[in-house]
């Protein structure tokens, strides 16, 4: 067997998500599976990093797929490409050990999240930011935010209510910044996130710079493990995978 790494730019807006679904072909990972069928007359299964949701988008996706036979990398990129719509883009195709698994073998995430924070909204860019027009304390958010870093359970910042496994994660760093134009970007670090845990994030930080939560509540979420104390879930068009770390 032949194990090739991929890695992917996508734009989520049109998709179901990244992962393949009974009810709907409308997904990352079902168009590249048959993108992979075109090209090689085979069929793989497509294994990505993280499983990002409908309308997310990815900088620098990581998946990975096998072939009983070799492919040239440089050509198995290229028809890849020619087998897909312009809003999915191969970066690169690379030979790995039998053993590498994009998800399994993932040590670290980064995502960013967007936030239009102005009256006037970017029409050229609704799908990419989350246009949010009251005003943003962004020194607010950095002490919230800054209650988070580090290892914790955040259940509460999970959307799976029947979370089976651990949800202990760890956050390296969370940076907030506004740039000249409005632009609010969060830029999260960790060893992996949950199921909507920084969309959830970015929802709470947001109240907390919107002034109707405090940045002590932050304690009190994470103490509570329970999904209703954290903030509304963000929408999926700002935010971004930045970079798959292993």
């Amino acid at each position: 067997m032949y194990n090739y790494k991929l890695i992917i730019k996508y734009d989520g807006s049109g998709y179901n998500g990244w992962q393949k679904q009974g009810n709907t072909k409308n997904t990352i990972q079902g168009a590249l599976e048959r993108a992979v069928k075109n090209v090689t007359g085979e069929e793989a299964e497509v294994v990505g990093s993280g499983r990002t949701d409908a309308g997310v988008h990815a900088l620098a996706q990581v998946a990975n797929f096998k072939l009983i036979r070799h492919v040239e990398t440089l050509k198995l990129k290229e028809q890849l490409n020619r087998n897909l719509q312009d809003d999915i883009c191969i970066l690169s195709v690379e030979e790995v050990d039998t053993r590498f698994h994009s998800r399994l073998n993932a040590k670290g995430k980064k995502y960013l999240y967007r936030i239009q924070n102005t009256v006037e909204s970017d029409v050229f860019c609704r799908n990419y930011k989350y246009h949010y027009d009251a005003y943003l304390d962004i020194e607010l958010m950095r002490k919230a935010a800054e209650l988070l870093v580090g290892e914790h359970d955040f259940k509460s910042f999970c959307s799976n209510r029947h979370m089976k496994k651990s949800t202990v994660r760890t956050i390296y760093s969370i940076d907030i910044t506004r740039d000249e134009y409005g632009e609010v970007r969060i830029l999260y670090h960790g060893n992996g996130f949950l199921y909507n845990m920084v969309r959830i994030i970015t929802g709470t930080l947001i109240e907390v710079g919107r002034g109707v939560r405090d940045c002590d509540s932050i304690k009190d979420i994470l103490c509570a493990c329970d999904r209703q104390s954290a903030g509304a879930t963000a929408p999926a068009c700002g935010l971004i995978l930045v970079e798959v770390e292993y």
